[in-house]
């Protein structure tokens, strides 16, 4: 676990102190009070005294009522408010916030004295290389993956011609307008200065989120949009908003705070906590703001040292990475889902967790097979999508760290991977996971750090595809190369094998390239439980082999060899991942990047070189789909590593009828949800 930044008032250790409410809204929402209990404050209904605190809103309507109640009784206010990463859609929508700001001296949006935020950017030293190193790496990770407060914009929305001026609307009667030290004289200034210092530009008004859906009204409307000016309500990604702007005008918004990050320089008329630190053209100087940032310590201090993060995975606070690693994967799974799948070539059993996976917005329809005339987007196992005729289908598949028993035993999923292109298996053509690979050819220095402590964790909790278990038992000595065996007619076999094709023939290569190693035998567990084609004998096996490891921990055997010979096991992947050479006679996802020794046909487009971090990167932190098995929410591969090492897997053995029973009533789940 990262360590939370956020330091709150309370001592470490200490109980949670007492907070009255008066603000229904703290009743009905959960999260809200869970956050603030786990950061050291209670919010119950009793009457405050002195020693008391009182939570507000922020400076809501309703905050009223809580500052009457602490004028009386000499209660302290605390204020609460959405952090700047909240969640897909707005709070109006009923989608709970992912973090707070909890504020005893002010709020950040209340420029008529200092707030809370405002004493860390002028008084923290801001200057631990360490911190502003996570600030870097948080801010491209948000620009990358799109994260901004409310997420939910169409990722297929193509931004307008680059080349404009960013205008920036906010709702009508904000708190953060008129505390902010604005008005709507203000956006019209805006407006006009924005015409007047770009003669000639484009001028794009954007609407605020809550404006486009209907829930307030904005400063400026339709009759604004004459000659060079253009509203703009279209649901597009702000970062690609802010790409293609030549300049940016913001009264308080969020997202001139977001121009920054990006870039910019915004042209400020209000107040907003991100004027005054030499990072904006301010309309309305704030002298007390005297200190110069740089953007990564405006960063550090906005999004990792002010707010309360929240990770409702593992009911906890935490640090801003956590934070991004789910909300990322949420994301991706709204921008993925929203429109709803249509399924076909799922096994009965399978259908509950392909629900699970993706039916969080709108139910899957299952179908025997692809129907060219339905609107939405269609999904299919990948094994059932052999042929030209299932070009444009998504295949899925399951992913790398599987689960707590086979799949042959009905034991469903923890990550599944989609794939628009292919199927990682199938070199014949190029897959989405050969994409990821080729970019991860560069990694950032947060995303080499989060390839490298993900690798770490996996050693350590000794986890692979299926964890199985198992003993790993005493071997000859000499110089060890495992050998796993893999089922013959799986499709990896069939499109990815070279010349070598069977478990026989395997060994056979393997011992004429090495006459003078101990050669370790492993079949695969599928062909031992009887379950899958590909077992050989273990007199024939026993001819080349110098040991048939059956019911063998093939991680613990790992850490006794020092090279695993195969055509296109995972296994060779987890051999990678522990530092094993490998050979390859076939042609793995993994192979072809420099990594492995290739004696298979790798296909010629596999150019660039990358390292294991990258490989890592890619595989298993940027192609999968995961969902906790505890809370049911879309979720980082750190969950699903921490759930499988902790064994809270929610998966037992599988149980036939039981899990095709389930798969039938997923397939009408669309009728009732």
């Amino acid at each position: 676990m990262r360590n939370p930044d956020w330091i709150g008032t309370e001592p470490a250790g200490a109980p949670p102190r007492r907070v009255a409410f008066f603000n229904a809204g703290f009743l009905r929402q959960r999260r809200v009070r869970r956050i603030c209990d786990l950061a050291g404050y209670d919010l119950k209904l009793f009457r405050p005294g002195p020693d008391d605190l009182i939570a507000v809103w922020g400076h809501s309507p309703y905050a009223a009522r809580g500052e009457a109640v602490a004028e009386k009784t000499g209660a302290g206010i605390v204020r609460v408010e959405d952090a700047f990463l909240r969640s897909i859609h707005p709070g109006r929508a009923g989608e709970p916030p992912i973090g707070l700001v909890i504020c005893q001296e002010g709020m950040h949006f209340d420029a008529s004295h200092p707030s809370d935020l405002e004493r860390i950017l002028a008084e923290q030293p801001l200057d631990d290389a360490a911190l502003l190193n996570r600030a870097r790496g948080c801010m491209a990770r948000m620009i990358e993956a799109g994260l901004t407060k409310y997420a939910g914009f169409d990722p297929d929305e193509a931004p307008p011609e680059p080349g404009y001026v960013l205008v920036i609307d906010q709702t009508r009667g904000d708190a953060s307008v008129k505390l902010g030290g604005a008005d709507a004289n203000s956006f019209r200034e805006m407006l006009y200065y924005a015409q007047e210092e770009n003669p000639g530009a484009r001028i794009l008004i954007k609407t605020h989120p809550e404006t486009q859906q209907g829930f307030r009204n904005g400063y400026f409307s339709a009759e604004d949009a004459t000659g060079r000016i253009e509203l703009y309500d279209r649901p597009v990604s702000p970062w690609a908003l802010l790409e293609g702007a030549t300049a940016v005008y913001s009264v308080t918004s969020q997202l001139g705070f977001e121009a920054i990050i990006a870039g910019h320089r915004p042209r400020v008329f209000g107040k907003p906590f991100y004027a005054g630190w030499g990072l904006s053209e301010d309309f309305h100087p704030m002298p007390r703001r005297r200190r110069s940032l740089t953007r990564a310590q405006l960063f550090a201090g906005a999004m990792m040292l002010y707010p309360v993060w929240y990770d409702p995975c593992r009911d906890r606070l935490c640090a801003l990475e956590d934070v991004i690693d789910g909300f990322e994967a949420r994301v991706r799974a709204w921008r993925e889902d929203r429109e709803g799948w249509d399924a076909s070539g799922m096994r009965l059993w399978k259908r509950r967790a392909i629900d699970g996976f993706f039916g969080g917005e709108k139910a899957v329809r299952f179908r025997d097979a692809p129907d060219g005339g339905v609107a939405r987007p269609q999904m299919i196992w990948a094994g059932k999508a052999e042929g030209p005729e299932m070009d444009g289908l998504v295949r899925v598949e399951d992913g790398f760290l599987r689960s707590r028993g086979l799949g042959a035993e009905l034991v469903p999923p923890l990550s599944l991977v989609c794939d628009d292109l292919g199927i990682y298996y199938d070199p014949g053509r190029e897959s989405r996971l050969e994409r990821l690979i080729a970019a991860r050819a560069t990694l950032r220095p947060d995303q080499q750090l989060r390839a490298d402590m993900l690798r770490r964790s996996l050693i350590k909790a000794g986890l692979s595809k299926y964890n199985l278990g198992g003993d790993a038992p005493e071997l000859p000595e000499g110089r060890r190369i495992l050998v796993p065996g893999q089922v013959e007619n799986d499709a990896s076999i069939r499109l990815g094998a070279g010349e070598v094709r069977t478990n026989l023939d395997l060994l056979r290569a393997a011992r004429a390239a090495n006459p003078d190693a101990v050669l370790l035998y492993k079949p695969h567990p599928d062909v031992e439980a009887g379950l899958r084609p590909g077992a050989v004998s273990r007199e024939a096996a026993l001819e080349l082999a110098d040991a048939v490891l059956e019911d063998a921990d093939p991680v613990a055997l790992l850490d006794e060899v020092s090279e695993v010979w195969t055509m296109t096991s995972l296994l060779g992947f987890e051999a990678l991942l522990r530092g094993v050479k490998v050979t390859t006679l076939g042609a793995p996802f993994y192979a072809g990047w420099g990594l492995t020794t290739d004696l298979g046909p790798v296909p010629e487009r596999r150019r660039a070189r990358v390292s294991l971090d990258g490989l890592v990167h890619a595989a298993l932190i940027d192609y999968p789909r995961y969902r906790d098995p505890v809370s049911g929410l879309p979720c980082p591969v750190e969950v699903i590593v921490e759930r499988l090492a902790a064994g809270e897997t929610g998966q037992g053995r599988g149980l036939k009828a039981l899990s095709k029973l389930q798969g039938i009533f997923a397939g009408w789940a669309h009728l009732w949800r």
